[in-house]
């Protein structure tokens, strides 16, 4: 049996996946580079905030089993990568 974290993290992926393809599909159908661009920096909206749930519900999944030293170092991690992506 699945637990219920693994279950919520797959979840999102799984929309966020969907909405990838939706948009590639978008992408394709308009034919339009101007188009292309604006849909594909709509996909900056889904993909930090995926990120952050995923990462969030996997650590109250695992909260029992991991230290709050390790916790801040995930966090502090994650931190990092969004401040390396933004503009």
């Amino acid at each position: 049996m699945l637990e219920k974290a693994i279950i919520g993290m797959a979840s999102l992926r799984l929309i966020s996946g969907s909405l990838e393809i939706l948009a590639a599909l978008l992408i394709i159908k308009f034919n339009e580079v101007e188009k292309a661009l604006l849909i594909n920096s709509s996909l900056v909206l889904v993909g930090p905030p995926v990120l952050l749930l995923t990462t969030t519900i996997g650590l109250m999944g695992m909260a029992d089993r991991i230290s709050f030293a390790k916790v801040l170092w995930i966090l502090i991690g994650m931190v990092c990568i969004l401040i390396g992506v933004r503009k």
